[in-house]
């Protein structure tokens, strides 16, 4: 053994290291009984308890448990702040590291300070740098007011937005509302790849009931301002809520794993004893050949997927659409798909928003997109209007026009109008394959109202006006159906609904996983919205 470096006796140094866990162990749950029992009695876990319940066991590799607050000014100078109100480090979920980020609520509710933005800093860097996933577990409001009416604090306005947005796209970005989380952690969570929050427990929103009476003189309480009912359900802000932290973590776990640790590394694939050529008898029974009965879009995604593969993204907002994770063959891939239980499967502005975000999360870490459609358009009308329907609609086009990864659509049942082209139908965005049911109706538009347009004189002047307008009708439904579609090559090929799931995983077998886009010289596209 060598000696000690000259000048240091090695007694000195165990009772330094002594020093120092002691130092340590004041931030620690054990240390702070009063604190971690008042979490505790509103139903949460702690910061750290929090991190020890998503991650593998024993995984945890802390950085900056010893920073304190800045104190650099009279108000601040005496804030006990332990870790500064933010715990961050790297960990392993399901073995495969990642970074995360736990918001105290306990320290100052949790708001953002000075150092505690330091350390979240350092995360970003970590994650971006290091190509891992970045997991915030967030509860607390925007920043800490002590510190955030100082200029000198807040003028340089750090760069944690500027971060986040260099992350979106390359890593998987997850939040996580675990309590009241108006301002800035739902600024934070704005930016995130997925959201998830705690039924009855989580609030968001863009400030709290006591800002909102200051600022606007509106009296409303924290749920319905940003509880889960507005914010999951109506707005689609978050994509899921839950009943408890513990299902919330599941579900993190699961949403991870279908995704890669950043747009550069390969999509997990996990062995698969569902054979590729598993025909199931009830897709012949499923869907209604009668265009006005409806059925759960939901039912033929669960039996076209891997058996009990399927995880479905925003499942209560927007349900006109499906959008879901799944496994083919062991692969990840993701479904789109409508849903005629709801509104008969149109395309209305929130089922945009909702397919575009999913396509946009898809292609950057490059998941094949399986399209499955029964689509009688997008929404019209005033309330379409108001609501952006071109702009809204353009979005998920123009999502579909700049993805790269492989995309296939089978033709359900309808397909009309610049719905059916929004659906990557036909050979508009060059889909890898499009096949068709033997129940499918192609078409520019509902045959009734055209017929109604274009033939509205013919049919007033006819001796039986409401024969001959069935006449026409009959006459036009006969021109719309799968054969006649293939008959031009318009799809690839009619096919029996068995053989759906053999025919999509053979197809992705030979796509490459990404297409080079052929774009003019540009530096970027322009969103519609």
């Amino acid at each position: 053994m060598s000696d000690p470096a000259p000048g240091v006796d090695d007694r000195d140094m165990r009772r330094l290291l002594t020093d120092i866990e002691t130092q340590r162990s004041t931030v620690m749950d054990a240390a702070r009984a009063p604190a971690v029992a008042r979490q505790r009695a509103d139903g949460k876990m702690t910061a750290r308890e929090r991190i020890d319940a998503l991650c593998d066991a024993g995984s945890w590799r802390e950085f900056g448990a010893l920073v304190t607050a800045a104190g650099d000014t009279d108000l601040t100078r005496d804030l006990d702040a332990p870790a500064d109100g933010i715990v961050a480090g790297l960990a392993t979920i399901e073995g495969r590291p990642v970074v995360v980020t736990s918001h105290d609520f306990t320290v100052y509710g949790g708001s953002s300070s000075v150092i505690g933005t330091l350390k979240l800093a350092r995360a970003l860097e970590k994650s971006i740098e290091s190509g891992l996933p970045l997991i915030r577990l967030l509860e607390g409001g925007g920043h800490r007011i002590q510190e955030g009416l100082d200029a000198r604090h807040f003028a340089s306005s750090k760069g944690i937005f500027n971060e986040l947005t260099r992350a979106s796209g390359w890593v998987p970005v997850v939040a996580a509302m675990l309590g009241p989380c108006f301002a800035g952690p739902t600024n934070h969570a704005a930016l995130a790849d997925y959201v998830v929050m705690v039924r009855g427990v989580a609030t968001m929103g863009m400030a709290g009931p006591a800002l909102v009476k200051a600022g606007t003189g509106e009296d409303i309480d924290k749920e319905a301002l940003g509880g889960t009912a507005l914010q999951v359900d109506e707005t689609g802000m978050a994509d899921l809520a839950v009943d408890s932290e513990a299902e919330c973590f599941a579900a993190i776990r699961r949403y991870l794993s279908y995704l890669p640790a950043n747009a550069r590394a390969p999509a997990p694939i996990v062995a698969c004893s569902d054979p590729v050529d598993r025909r199931d008898e009830a897709l012949l029974d499923l869907v209604p050949a009668n265009l006005r009965k409806p059925y759960d879009m939901r039912k033929v995604v669960r039996l076209l997927a891997d058996a009990d593969s399927v995880f479905e993204i925003k499942p209560s907002h927007a349900r006109n659409i499906v959008t879901a994770y799944a496994r083919l063959d062991g692969r990840a891939i993701g479904f789109i798909a409508n849903n005629p239980m709801f509104s008969a499967g149109t395309l209305d502005g929130n089922a945009c928003d909702k397919a575009a975000h999913f396509i946009g999360l898809c292609d950057a870490f490059g998941l094949p997109l399986i399209y499955l459609v029964d689509v009688p358009g997008f929404a019209i009308g005033s309330g379409a209007e108001r609501s952006r329907m071109a702009r809204r609609s353009a979005r998920l086009i123009h999502e579909l026009g700049n993805a790269s990864v492989p995309r296939i659509c089978v033709v359900l049942r309808k397909g009309y109008g610049l719905g059916y082209v929004a659906m990557n139908g036909g050979r508009g965005f060059g889909a890898d394959a499009c096949f068709a049911w033997p129940t499918a109706e192609i078409c520019a538009m509902s045959v009734e109202g055209a017929v109604d347009i274009a033939y509205r004189k013919e049919i007033r002047a006819a001796p039986d006006p409401q024969a001959h307008r069935a006449r026409l009708i009959d006459g036009f439904k006969g021109q719309l159906g799968a054969l006649r579609a293939a008959e031009h090559f318009g799809i690839d090929d009619v096919i029996d609904p068995r053989d759906t799931r053999r025919l999509i995983i053979e197809t992705l077998r030979t796509a490459p996983p990404r297409r080079q886009l052929n774009l003019p010289p540009k530096f970027r596209s322009v969103a519609p919205i």
